[in-house]
């Protein structure tokens, strides 16, 4: 039943979001979407004045990941819905809970020429979304916040758009209803749970690949593996899962093109929350598998060209530690060898090390310094590209990137809702010269809010990657280079604290100091930065 207290429905949306547990929301304010403005303070809910819409659809895509609860964004209708469709579009890619509500014009079929008009805005937002609907009614608003909210615990998470015309928001209603939806992912069937089981039993050369759906059950992944002497491979998003000193664990190298060799040294590949994308494999296929395995809560990726022997949809979590119960008391026969692998993981560093020259040694830095739970957020630049490969990660889901969509000035916005999300807890961003200019204006957010929030900026003064690649194709490289500011001077307009470090030791150094300082710190290095 709803509550008899009456508020504009504005207001009483808010209200609804924190009783449903929603802390913070991310968003500017304008005079088309005022009323959802009305009852934030009320409510008790943390609002993050963005400087960009963009800059906000990044922040809620960054607080959903570090904290595992949905990412709130208020947007105005036309252009602020239309700049944050990037962040939207990258986290619909990346599988990431954000739930987005703008206003939207009361009428558009007779009526021209109105301020942030439209031809169709819910049909904008849906081609980067799970789903955009418009509410025209309170009851609406509070039934699809609610659907959205159970479908982040139930399904794959992916954003939502709920618009609300404008004034729908400001009319006085009752409240929802107390009782909030709950829901689970789905559950394998036990006769495939018993399949896998039976045949991880006589394997002798079992795999896994872990993606960023096993995030949740790595705890049950590490005792799977323990169990079944199997070796691994993870995806980007699954880094961590199994700790990178596990000796049977070839790491993210899973784009490597000899990863092939390994996946079909195997008899029993088992790959577990992944879609096998493009961005994951960088080719068409893994390699031609003995027996393939794919456990999904998303019935598209367990029919896509990766056909497995044995599709099985269900939480992997779950479906883990089933399989984990019907084999205790098993001893494997497993003949991996781990100085195979060992080498493997050599060779494959020396070549990532090879084809970005330089880089490398900064990823080894950080290892050293960065305190076990930093949470890290990178964008799309070199830097991060070996990174994401060479660097040690020691717990899953702490390193974060705009994997799919690939869109660049994701690392800054997002570090700075992750922070938000985790606290204390260390947070860093690492970013190039080039994203830097999409989203910089959101440094000054981390300093309003004292955010102790390093932010390595990667300065080779070119787009390189891109360079790199019309090299290849013997295109005269053109349109790669872009004059650059002096970022630290540019940072300390902002109120920053900047640095430029000249070798590893001072770069080790300023890490280790912007994580201790009460605000944020733009760490600025080049090519030229000596070991």
């Amino acid at each position: 039943m709803s509550t008899s207290l009456t508020r504009p429905l504005g207001a009483q949306m808010s209200h609804m979001l924190k009783d449903r547990g929603v802390d913070v929301i991310f968003g500017i304010p304008g005079v088309h979407n005022v009323e959802l403005y009305r009852g934030i303070e009320e409510a008790g809910i943390r609002h993050i004045l963005a400087r960009h819409e963009q800059g906000a659809g990044f922040m809620a895509d960054g607080y959903a990941r570090a904290t595992g609860k949905p990412g709130v964004a208020y947007l105005i209708t036309g252009p602020g819905l239309c700049n944050a469709m990037t962040p939207m579009g990258q986290g619909y890619s990346d599988s990431v809970s954000m739930l987005v509500i703008s206003s939207c014009l009361d009428e558009i079929a007779t009526r021209r020429g109105q301020l942030h008009q439209m031809k169709d805005q819910a049909g904008a937002a849906r081609t980067v979304c799970d789903w955009s609907e418009v509410a025209l009614t309170a009851d609406a608003a509070y039934g699809l916040i609610d659907r959205a909210l159970v479908e982040f615990e139930t399904k794959r998470k992916r954003p939502k758009h709920i618009q609300v015309p404008i004034e729908v928001l400001g009319a006085p209603v009752a409240g929802p209803s107390d009782d909030a939806l709950r829901g689970s992912l789905p559950l394998a069937r036990p006769e495939d749970v018993a399949a896998v089981a039976e045949w991880i039993s006589s394997a002798k050369k079992p795999m896994f690949i872990f993606g960023g759906g096993a995030v949740a059950g790595f705890e049950e992944a590490r005792a799977l593996m323990a169990l079944t002497g199997a070796a691994c491979f993870t995806t980007y998003a699954g880094r961590g899962i199994i700790p990178s000193d596990n000796p049977l664990n070839y790491g993210a190298y899973l784009a490597t093109p000899e990863s092939t060799r390994e996946i079909e040294a195997a008899d029993l590949v088992i790959a577990l929350g992944t879609e096998l994308a493009e961005v994951d494999i960088w080719r068409d296929t893994i390699g031609k598998c003995a027996t393939l395995v794919r456990v999904d809560i998303d019935a598209e990726s367990l029919q896509d060209a990766h056909r497995a022997d044995l599709p099985v949809m269900g939480d992997a979590k779950a479906f883990m530690r089933d399989v984990a119960d019907l084999l205790v008391g098993h001893t494997h026969s497993s003949i991996w060898d781990a100085e195979h692998v060992k080498t493997c993981i050599a060779s494959w560093r020396a070549e990532t090390d090879a084809a970005r020259p330089g880089v490398a040694k900064f990823g080894d830095a950080l290892a050293e310094i960065l305190p076990e739970n930093t949470m890290i957020y990178s964008d799309m630049t070199q830097i991060a590209y070996v990174l994401k490969n060479t660097q040690p990660v020691d717990r899953p889901g702490h390193w974060h990137h705009p994997y799919g969509f690939g869109t660049l000035g994701y690392a800054l916005p997002a570090a700075i809702g992750g922070k938000v999300g985790v606290g204390d807890d260390p947070v860093i961003s690492i970013i190039g010269d080039y994203g830097f200019h999409y989203t910089m204006q959101e440094l000054g957010v981390a300093v309003e809010l004292g955010l102790s929030l390093p932010i390595i900026l990667w300065d080779n003064g070119k787009l390189k990657e891109i360079e790199d690649a019309m090299v290849r194709s013997q295109i005269a490289p053109n349109a790669v280079i872009a004059r650059n500011p002096d970022f630290c001077k540019l940072a300390e307009a902002f109120g920053a604290k900047a640095v430029a470090p000249v070798d590893v030791a001072g770069f080790k150094e300023a890490v280790t100091e912007a994580l201790d300082h009460a605000g944020p710190t733009l760490i600025y290095i080049t090519p030229d930065v000596q070991d």
